[in-house]
């Protein structure tokens, strides 16, 4: 059965939000994508201890870079950078079984270059409520991207 989503991590820096993201991909069976470089070491025990025993089951791939991931084989076609800059919000997308949905770091987001790559019509929002509030915590928007993407696939299979 191939994997209803790939969730990509552009250079995580904290190893309990990509532990909880793991665990979330280990249930859902999304392949997790790690591009380097990482805040942290993947047999950190904060880490493990986050995505517990589900870490084994998961199917992650690292990559040495943005430009490595794009060129490895299997990746997905479709791409969807989350970000508070974008102009669409991420329920007004359509999803494909298949599709890609890549987060920035927690303390800068996405680069200028990964911004340019996407483009706008590639980029979608978790709607805010609050102005003064920064962003969502990384696991927690991840989360809610993948929750919306899986309704919808479900939902058109």
């Amino acid at each position: 059965m191939s994997a209803p989503l790939h969730l990509v991590l552009l250079r995580p820096e904290i190893a309990p939000n990509t532990g909880n993201v793991g665990r979330m991909c280990a249930v859902t069976g999304c392949v997790l994508h790690l591009v380097h470089p990482l805040g942290f070491t993947i047999d950190d025990s904060k880490l493990r201890r986050a995505g517990m025993d589900y870490w084994r089951r998961l199917d992650v791939r690292e990559h040495a870079s943005f430009e490595a991931f794009l060129a490895s084989p299997g990746r997905p076609e479709r791409l969807w950078l989350f970000t508070t800059t974008a102009k669409r919000a991420h329920w007004d997308v359509r999803y494909e079984a298949g599709d890609g949905l890549v987060f920035g770091c927690e303390s800068d987001g996405a680069s200028p270059e990964e911004h340019a790559w996407f483009g706008p019509e590639r980029g979608v929002k978790i709607p805010q409520y609050d102005a003064l509030a920064r962003s969502l915590n990384l696991s927690t928007a991840c989360g809610i991207g993948t929750y919306e993407a899986l309704r919808q696939i479900k939902r058109a299979g």
